[in-house]
C-alpha cells in the first residue's frame, strides 16, 4: 500500500482533520494565519496525525475525539518546527522559505507558541485526564530534547548513544503518543495500547534516522534543504557520528573541524568520507531495525485494514528519498 494509498484509506478522516484546524486558527490577527497556513501549506506528509487516525480506527474508534487529537498532533509539530528552523537558523525547510526568514525570527516563535497555547485547549476541552497528563509529560520530554541538542551543538565528541537519546526526545515521542492517544481513545486494553505506543516509538526512530542519512545522500530537490545542513548547523547525527568513528588522521580532523566551525567548503570531500566508511548504509540498517520492531509491535492488534497500513508506513518511512 502506498502513502497515497494509505491516505485514502483515511481520506474523510484527514479532511476533517484539516477542516479542524483551520478553524482553530480563527485569530484577530491576520499575521497569525498568514504563517500558520504558509508552513502547513509547504508540503508536509501529515505522518504524524496520519499514525493516530490509523491507530485509532486499527482498534475500531467511533466519534470525532481521534480528528482533534490528530489536529493537535499537527499543530504541535508544527509549533516545534517554527521553533526549530529559529534556532537552527535554517533557510529551507521542504524546498520552501522558513516562516523566520519572512516574517522574522520574534514572530516565528510567537506564532509557535501560539500553536502550543492551542493545541492544549483542545486537549484540555475533551476532559481527559490521562490524555493531558500524556500531553503534559510529551511537550515537557520533547523540549528537553530541543535542549539537550542545542547545548550539545559543535561537539565532535557526541557518542551514538547521547544521538539516540535526542532523536527519541525530539522526534520519535510524538509519533509515540500519536500511536497512543489513537490507542486509549479507542481501547481499554493495557496490551493494545502499550502496542501501539511501542510502534509509534520506533517508527519515530527510523523515521528520525533516515532523515538524517538523506542529509548526505540526496539533493536540495529531493529533500527540500541544503546538502550537508546538519553540519552546517553543528548537528551531530549517526552518518557523522559513525564516519569519525572509522576515520582517521587527516579525514578525522576535517571532520571534527567541519562540526566545530560550520564550515563546509569541503562537502565533496566529506560527502566522499561519509561514503567510503559506509556511514549511510549503517545509518539506514539502524533504521531498518526500529521499523521492524515497530511491525512486531502490531503483533498484538487485529488484522484490519488499518493495521496493514500501519505496516505499510513503516515500509514507506524507511524507503522514502524525501
Amino acid at each position: 500500500m502506498s502513502l497515497e494509498s494509505i491516505r485514502q484509506l483515511i481520506s474523510q478522516d484527514l479532511k476533517s482533520t484539516d477542516q479542524f484546524i483551520i478553524s482553530l486558527l480563527e485569530s484577530r490577527i491576520p499575521l497569525i494565519r498568514q504563517i500558520i497556513e504558509y508552513v502547513l501549506n509547504c508540503g508536509g506528509k501529515r505522518i504524524r496525525p496520519m499514525i493516530l487516525l490509523l491507530s485509532a480506527r486499527a482498534l475500531s474508534h467511533r466519534g470525532e475525539k481521534h480528528i482533534d487529537l490528530a489536529a493537535v498532533i499537527e499543530l504541535i509539530h508544527t509549533a516545534t518546527l517554527l521553533h526549530d528552523d529559529v534556532v537552527d537558523g535554517s533557510t529551507l525547510r521542504r524546498g520552501n522559505k522558513t516562516a523566520h526568514t519572512i516574517w522574522g525570527s520574534d514572530t516565528s516563535v510567537l506564532v509557535g507558541d501560539f500553536l502550543y497555547s492551542r493545541a492544549f485547549q483542545v486537549v484540555v476541552d475533551l476532559k481527559h485526564h490521562a490524555i493531558l497528563e500524556i500531553f503534559a509529560k510529551a511537550t515537557h520530554y520533547i523540549a528537553e530534547g530541543e535542549i539537550m541538542q542545542l547545548v550539545n551543538c559543535r561537539n565532535p565528541d557526541t557518542t551514538e548513544e547521547f544521538y539516540f537519546e535526542i532523536i527519541e526526545r525530539k522526534t520519535a515521542k510524538l509519533f509515540e503518543i500519536a500511536a497512543e492517544l489513537g490507542a486509549l481513545l479507542s481501547s481499554d486494553s493495557e496490551k493494545e495500547v502499550s502496542a501501539l505506543r511501542h510502534y509509534g516509538l520506533h517508527l519515530g526512530l527510523a523515521f528520525q534516522l533516515i532523515d538524517d542519512a538523506l542529509d548526505y545522500n540526496q539533493s536540495p530537490d529531493e529533500t527540500g534543504k541544503n546538502v550537508g545542513q546538519d553540519i552546517e548547523e553543528g548537528k551531530m547525527t549517526l552518518p557523522l557520528i559513525y564516519a569519525m568513528r572509522k576515520s582517521k588522521a587527516a579525514d578525522l580532523a576535517l571532520l571534527r573541524n567541519a562540526v566545530e566551525t560550520g564550515n563546509t567548503d569541503n562537502m565533496k570531500t566529506i560527502l566522499g568520507i561519509i561514503e567510503s566508511t559506509d556511514s549511510i548504509k549503517y545509518t539506514a540498517e539502524s533504521a531498518k531495525k526500529h521499523a521492524i520492531y515497530a511491525k512486531e509491535a502490531l503483533s498484538h492488534v487485529k488484522e484490519t485494514p488499518y493495521r496493514q497500513a500501519l505496516l505499510d508506513l513503516s515500509s514507506f518511512v524507511i524507503e522514502r528519498t524525501y
